[in-house]
């Protein structure tokens, strides 16, 4: 697997991601993740854009990456921070309601964050932010990373429910489980067998 065939895959999942959070979860200000949710709370407390705040916060995390996961997956993963934050400042501002009611936008995001995420985790890198602690207690533990994201993020959640609103906690948790339940089943499944020994060959790469 060469350097373009992977960067390609990698950015068709970040901005996967990026249309999932802007076009189905940002707009009822449902946080996908940790990073997601301190975006949130700026962008509803000081209406700072979605994409600076996750951008800078996942920029300050690329050190943790390079330490324990390797420049390698450092790079790409702030190249996909960049791609899924430059998809939600191109859609946020077109989004002036929601597309539907909260619970069926909040499935539907969900688990299309969760594939993106997903493909993200299985190639060697991530969204950034908390997914960065996930896979390095993943790769350091052994523990599934969809569980472990899961369980770093509601903690964070829970701030951001108390001040924007309760529900939010109930919303992004749910939001939580499909997609972090969808990460473990991509990060299992053989989904890309038709570029034979993927998971080998990036990890040279």
């Amino acid at each position: 697997m060469n350097i373009m065939k992977k960067g390609t895959i990698l950015t068709i999942a970040a901005a996967i991601q990026g249309v999932a959070m802007a076009t189905f979860l940002f707009p009822h200000f449902i946080p996908s993740g940790g990073a997601a949710s301190v975006g949130v709370l700026f962008n509803y407390l000081l209406d700072v854009p979605f994409a600076i705040t996750l951008w800078t916060l996942n920029a300050s995390l690329l050190l943790a990456a390079m330490k324990w996961l390797g420049k390698s997956n450092a790079l790409w993963t702030m190249y996909c921070v960049t791609v899924t934050s430059a998809v939600i400042n191109a859609i946020s501002p077109h989004m002036e309601r929601p597309l539907s009611s909260e619970l069926l936008d909040l499935t539907i995001g969900s688990v299309i964050f969760g594939i993106g995420l997903g493909i993200l985790f299985r190639l060697g890198a991530s969204s950034g932010g908390m997914d960065i602690l996930a896979l390095i207690i993943s790769k350091t533990k052994g523990y599934p990373p969809g569980k472990t994201l899961f369980w770093i993020n509601g903690s964070i959640l829970l701030l951001t429910g108390v001040v924007v609103d309760l529900k939010i906690i109930l919303y992004a948790l749910a939001c939580q489980f499909i997609a972090t339940r969808i990460v473990d089943q991509v990060h299992k499944v053989q989904i890309l067998s038709r570029f034979g020994s993927l998971k080998k060959n990036l990890s040279n790469t």
